[in-house]
């Protein structure tokens, strides 16, 4: 008998409003939606069961933070069945962006029917041994092989989730394929702040960025730091990578926040002034907020 894994904590019901909206057309590239599972069930062997965070809510979240538009990233909990993610860009075309996570079970010319709907890249998982073995769900590069000439040639993003301990030995393979498409890291390298910002590989990833062979995301510092609500030993990270090449970074909120424990679970207004405060400069916040979103997942 299947038992389902553990319920997780939900988000933060009534957002505060930012102290500052962001620039007009700017984009929340790091999202996730979930269920409802009567429509899209959640899928066995996954890692945690989390509370409905359908489309919709995201949309309103948008709207409520002052965001034009949001990349929607494939969740766990819904395994390589996308279906929850090509509903949401079908029903929201003018506002919702995606990136999936699949296997080799789709056929390379089947991206081609979602780029149609608002796809815009494909995202992988690399782990050490000693990274998160009990994680699931996720595809190496040995997938991204099977559909590297196809995302090639629809101009998509490989989106990676990394073990920081990785970087250093990935920085090749990085800068192989950036010639051919953008390569994003996710979350600041989901580093933990401790080893600070002089640790190897977090260098790795700051050279790839100044020679602009690596896009990050500048989201969710609460993954790095655990000095709630306002992370300040991860935000030496943030500024190196403002200092390193503003013009490869964007920013995301990680909602629904999936694993986070509900005494720490951010506010999403309030993640949004920090990146403010963080970023003082107008014209670096938009070309974070708007520009280089727009430029990768807009078309």
């Amino acid at each position: 008998m299947n038992i389902d894994p553990p319920l997780i904590a939900g988000p933060v019901a009534q957002p505060r409003k930012p102290r500052l909206m962001p620039p007009s057309g700017a984009w929340d590239t790091h999202a996730h939606i979930f269920g409802p599972p009567s429509r899209f069930p959640y899928t066995e062997g996954r890692g945690y069961t989390p509370p409905d965070a359908p489309a919709e809510k995201f949309v309103a979240l948008l709207d409520h933070l002052g965001f034009a538009r949001g990349v929607a990233v494939q969740g766990n909990a819904h395994g390589y069945d996308n279906r929850v993610l090509l509903d949401a860009l079908t029903r929201y075309p003018q506002r919702l962006r995606g990136v999936a996570i699949t296997d080799t079970r789709i056929a390379p010319e089947t991206l081609r029917d979602w780029d149609k709907l608002g796809m815009r890249g494909l995202r992988f998982h690399l782990f050490s041994d000693t990274g998160k073995p009990g994680y699931v769900r996720g595809v190496g590069l040995d997938v991204f092989e099977v559909f590297h000439k196809t995302m090639a040639e629809l101009g998509w993003v490989m989106q990676i989730f990394c073990d920081w301990r990785l970087m250093q030995d990935l920085a090749p393979v990085v800068r192989g394929v950036s010639p051919e498409m953008p390569v994003i890291i996710d979350h600041m390298l989901h580093i933990p702040a401790a080893r600070g910002v002089n640790d190897a590989n977090f260098q790795a990833l700051l050279k790839l960025v100044g020679e602009g062979d690596a896009h990050v995301k500048v989201s969710a510092p609460y993954r790095m730091s655990s000095q709630f609500p306002d992370y300040p030993d991860a935000r030496p990270f943030h500024d190196a990578l403002v200092a390193a090449n503003p013009e490869r970074l964007m920013w995301g909120t990680d909602w629904p926040h999936p694993s986070i424990a509900a005494a720490v679970m951010p506010d999403d207004g309030y993640l949004l002034d920090l990146f403010m405060d963080w970023t003082p400069d107008e014209a670096t916040r938009r070309r974070i907020l708007v520009d280089t979103p727009q430029r990768l997942f807009g078309g």
